[in-house]
């Protein structure tokens, strides 16, 4: 969407800068005829104004122009004015300006072109694509082909949407920024099998971008193409190596498919580069069942709070009560007791280490309704070790 804002925005300084021109060369020929009259000089300040990119300077000029003098070119102004608002991005007044320079004559087809601009800025998208229609020869530029189908796009008009790009294909066929849409489009609308298609070829064709590749692939992954998703991010990862969200999607994929181990290694490469990920594949591991090399890898978590409940959570789950139990200090000084969730584990950890007094401080934290249900079995459970204690051994 970004690319395409770009695209329209470089056309629109292309096509402003030869209204312009012609403008600023009337202004030359202004100065050297002394002839010209005052509402005439203004209107070529004006033009001087905005190619030096100058607006707010050029509408302070404009306001010098007498509207009622009849040598008063008044499509001119009107233009010069809806350029000025659009710059300062004021587009309610840039349409307003620019529909009177019409009104008033101005018979140059790119005019259309600013108020399609204009009228998408105000979400006006049926107007957007009437403009455009009125462009004459401009309408086939590529960029105001993509913005026509935007304008469809939004008015939920698919069908034209679609067809426009087909068509942007047929004029460009070298430009494949059409075929990257219409694979979004697909995407949205929930035809995954179609985008696969798309995608693939969009893929062998372009210079495709990472984000090209993860929006792809992640239409597959969505369409349950978990295979073919793979095939792609895989030579993504290769392509990009650096990109995280390369790495995180191909490892979510895996995930899908319940390959936990795959996963976590996936991050624990990516980590390399972003240690903020050890976390993320630590908790995989520990899912996986590999808690010796979840453990190994939480002692390189910076975030303190993350570490000690991915920590104690790992403990719990190698039965090494005791140590979990010794974390208490630390959990009291990092402030994560006030997750209850983490206060029930370790009032668990105290009372499979024997340290009944201590799990019963704890338990009196409780307020959530299942962790209180959890505290009550647990206190029941300590009374019967009071009285029974083999039954606890």
């Amino acid at each position: 969407m970004n690319k395409m804002k770009m695209q329209i925005i470089r056309l629109a300084h292309y096509l402003m800068f030869i209204f312009i021109l012609s403008n600023y060369t009337n202004a030359v020929w202004a100065a050297e005829n002394k002839d010209k009259t005052q509402p005439t000089d203004f209107l070529d300040l004006a033009a001087v104004m905005l190619k030096d990119g100058h607006s707010d300077r050029a509408l302070l000029a404009l306001q010098s122009v007498d509207l009622k003098d009849k040598k008063t070119d008044l499509a001119r102004f009107y233009t010069l004015q809806g350029l000025a608002y659009m710059n300062l991005n004021d587009f309610a007044a840039a349409k307003d300006s620019l529909q009177l320079a019409v009104k008033n004559g101005q018979n140059d087809a790119v005019i259309f072109v600013y108020l399609a601009q204009v009228h998408y800025a105000l979400k006006a998208y049926r107007d957007t694509i009437q403009s455009i229609d009125k462009a004459g020869e401009h309408a086939s530029k590529a960029t105001l082909i993509t913005l026509k189908a935007q304008a469809y796009w939004h008015l939920k008009e698919t069908a034209a949407a679609i067809h426009a790009l087909d068509e942007g294909q047929r004029l460009y066929p070298t430009d494949f920024s059409f075929l990257r849409r219409k694979v979004f489009y697909f995407v949205e609308l929930g035809l995954y099998h179609e985008a696969t298609q798309l995608g693939r070829q969009y893929l062998k064709q372009s210079k495709a971008a990472a984000e090209d590749y993860i929006a792809i692939g992640n239409a597959l992954r969505l369409s349950k193409q978990y295979q073919e998703a793979l095939d792609i991010l895989e030579i993504a990862r290769l392509r990009f190596p650096e990109n995280e969200m390369v790495a995180k999607l191909l490892a979510y994929t895996y995930l899908d498919q319940g390959k936990l181990n795959s996963a976590a290694f996936i991050l624990e490469q990516a980590a390399l580069l972003n240690p903020g990920l050890q976390a993320e594949a630590g908790e995989i591991y520990r899912r996986a069942g590999r808690f010796h090399k979840a453990l190994t890898l939480n002692e390189s978590i910076s975030d303190q709070k993350v570490k000690l409940k991915q920590r104690l959570s790992i403990l719990l789950a190698l039965k090494q009560f005791e140590r979990a139990a010794n974390m208490e200090s630390s959990l009291y000084r990092s402030g994560v007791l006030d997750d209850q969730e983490v206060r029930y584990a370790l009032a668990y950890a105290l009372f499979s280490s024997k340290r009944f007094p201590e799990a019963n401080k704890h338990l009196d934290h409780l307020k959530d309704a299942e962790l209180f249900r959890k505290g009550t079995e647990l206190r029941r459970l300590m009374e019967i070790c009071k009285t029974e204690p083999w039954q606890c051994t």
